[in-house]
């Protein structure tokens, strides 16, 4: 008996991460302020515990979960520039000369 109670809470710690692993970013965030404020409004952490409890709660890992990083936002692309000796060699005309000399018959 003992056995099946253990892996039943095995089991459902695995389920609550995995629905608050892909749980929607603002739904996130609510259930940790809720979370967090239950835990304070319960006496068992102050309010500056419970602020870093639901700020801590309210993030995940990987990329394109959070909100404040950044790193997933459209960047403007600025134009590339090519220095002026790369773009000579680029535009350089073939010349019949240098066509010859590459393809020998």
């Amino acid at each position: 008996m003992a056995q099946q109670l253990i892996v039943g809470l095995i089991v459902a710690a695995a389920a609550f991460y995995a629905v608050w692993r892909w749980m929607p970013a603002g739904w996130r965030r609510g259930a940790a302020q809720k979370l967090a404020a239950g835990t304070h409004r319960a006496g068992w952490v102050d309010e500056a515990r419970a602020k870093e409890l639901a700020a801590s709660l309210a993030k995940t890992s990987g990329c394109g979960s959070c909100d404040t990083c950044g790193s997933c936002a459209p960047k403007a692309q600025a134009p590339l520039k090519q220095p002026e000796a790369d773009q000579a060699i680029l535009h350089k005309p073939s010349t019949p000369s240098t066509l010859s000399s590459t393809h020998s018959r």
